[in-house]
């Protein structure tokens, strides 16, 4: 088996992202200095189907041969249920799942399902649809073996910006979208939570999202929801439970039969040497074999020590004496195909 360098296809707004491959190690880096461009006009995208469709469909790998659909509907009443089958129209099965909801202040999300299906066959296109109704979706499943491709964003926001970030990443016929923090810039502002799910779903339905929390994730309001990430844990559930963590914060994951192990660090969440998140990296690590995992590829918002004025000091509270540090900072927008052949 032949492993090449990534490729790299940058857009106008890159960021410094660092690859640490443990073993032999490659760092990319843009060369020039980025002078950042202003913020771009807000996109708000409605809801325009009924209460009992789906809405904001979005799928994320659930372990070994399985996926993990999540949608909203406006109506509590509608079934945790998908149905799939490898042609248009006719699913020859069915799965059910658990949903979950929360509130904000003032804002009452709708009803968030989370159902895992499978098992599935790799480098396969499967049709689905959700709550037993509304628009068929379809999705393809990661090869089993090299090459494989992956998008890596940073920062999405939902802006002009995204938009043609979007259109970027479409134009790749990629296997796994990672999406190291910074999602929605709700800020709090819940309804802006819905709005990011309808604009990224056309992409985020056909191919899995893996993510990660950043800064503006957190939503932190002092005694009323002081530990934060409300929204985020019900809306992008992620595998951490497959992958030994206790906390939709940080986990791991295999893709290409185990050739390469991924894990989503958290910058907001305590990394010091005591910490919940340093051991369970310390057996996550443990746990890889390197003749079977030749690549281990390590993701995360902000470096927990950095010089970034935006995040600068953000981790100098921990006591982080060792742990491995490796990053994806998300200071603009980044889209970066990375092909492992």
């Amino acid at each position: 088996m032949e492993i090449r360098s990534p490729r790299a296809f940058l857009l106008p707004s890159t960021v410094v992202f660092f690859i640490f491959f443990f073993g032999p190690q490659f760092t990319f880096a843009s060369e020039k200095e980025y002078t950042r461009q202003p913020p771009g006009r807000i996109i708000f995208t409605k809801h325009d189907r009924s209460e009992s469709e789906p809405q904001q469909v979005h799928i994320s790998l659930a372990g070994s041969d399985y996926m993990r659909v999540t949608w909203v509907t406006d109506d509590h009443k509608a079934p945790s249920t998908v149905e799939y089958g490898t042609a248009p129209g006719q699913y020859n099965a069915v799965a059910r799942g658990e949903h979950t909801s929360y509130t904000y202040f003032f804002y009452s999300s709708g009803k968030i399902h989370h159902v895992k299906i499978g098992p599935l066959k790799p480098s396969t296109t499967y049709y689905y649809r959700c709550s037993g109704g509304g628009p068929e979706f379809s999705f393809k499943t990661p090869p089993s073996t090299f090459p494989i491709e992956f998008v890596v964003v940073g920062d999405l926001g939902q802006t002009e910006w995204t938009n043609s970030t979007l259109k970027h990443v479409e134009s790749k016929d990629y296997d796994v979208f990672l999406l190291p923090g910074d999602l929605s810039y709700a800020d709090s502002q819940q309804p802006l939570w819905d709005s990011f799910g309808r604009l990224v779903e056309p992409t985020a339905s056909r191919r899995p999202w893996m993510a990660t929390e950043g800064n503006h994730e957190i939503e932190i309001f002092p005694i009323i929801y002081p530990h934060g990430f409300k929204a985020y844990n019900a809306r992008w559930l992620m595998p951490y439970e497959e992958s030994g963590s206790e906390s939709n914060l940080y986990y791991s994951f295999d893709v290409a039969s185990g050739s390469i192990h991924i894990i989503m660090l958290g910058s907001y969440t305590e990394f010091n040497s005591n910490s919940a998140q340093y051991k369970w990296l310390q057996q996550d690590l443990a746990k890889i074999d390197r003749r079977m995992t030749p690549w281990v590829i390590v993701l995360l918002h902000a470096p927990w020590y950095n010089t970034n004025t935006a995040h600068q000091g953000e981790g100098e509270h921990e006591e982080g004496d060792g742990a491995i540090v490796v990053w994806c900072t998300g200071r603009h927008r980044l889209c970066w195909p990375c092909s492992c052949l």
